[in-house]
């Protein structure tokens, strides 16, 4: 009788990421900081380019994650590393570098949304590649009245729709309302 091993048999580190990466990754001092940077190289399937740009562009530190707690890093990494589960904290972001869609000083929210599409490939690298696009000026019909959502997706290691609504200048409280308005319909309508 064969006897076959009870845990998982996995691949080294050296053979997922090349000597390249490991160079990049080096040169991150903190080692929060580098499991971060590592685990989502071997998910994503980062090349040595997008890893050196993540890297430069301070992801790790822009992410919710790295404003936690210690202990907390700690447990989103290894639950990361162990089950590949994606967490809030990962995935989004305090603010995103939208310096690629090339906008002028002054421009519309259209402006905005369009250069979005235009450059959705490399928005979605930005934002994370488990988001998926699914709507742009998504209608919604509420107690009668039409309402327009700028963008929706999806992510796949969260399950979850996450709408985007775009706005200029400063935060205002009407914001809130809308989105929290077109977060009810989406949960109600487009929820499965």
């Amino acid at each position: 009788m064969v006897a076959f091993y009870k845990i998982k048999i996995v691949a080294t580190l050296s053979q997922l990421l090349s000597w390249s990466h490991f160079i990049e990754l080096a040169n991150v001092k903190d080692n929060l900081t580098s499991t971060y940077y590592t685990e989502l190289c071997k998910i994503e399937h980062w090349t040595v380019r997008e890893l050196r740009d993540r890297i430069n562009s301070m992801l790790y530190e822009r992410t919710a994650l790295s404003k936690s707690p210690e202990k907390l890093i700690k447990q989103e990494l290894k639950q990361l590393q162990t089950q590949k589960v994606f967490t809030e904290n990962i995935v989004f972001r305090d603010n995103y570098l939208l310096d690629f869609l090339d906008l002028k000083d002054v421009y519309r929210e259209k402006d905005l949304e369009t250069a979005i599409i235009v450059e959705l490939q490399k928005f979605i690298i930005e934002i994370g590649t488990d988001f998926a696009f699914l709507s742009r000026q998504k209608r919604m019909i509420i107690d009668g009245e039409d309402y327009t959502l700028d963008l929706l997706f999806y992510h796949r290691g969260l399950n979850r729709l996450v709408a985007i609504e775009l706005k200029l200048g400063k935060f205002k409280q009407s914001y809130k309302s809308q989105m929290e308005l077109y977060l009810s319909w989406l949960e109600k309508y487009e929820m499965r």
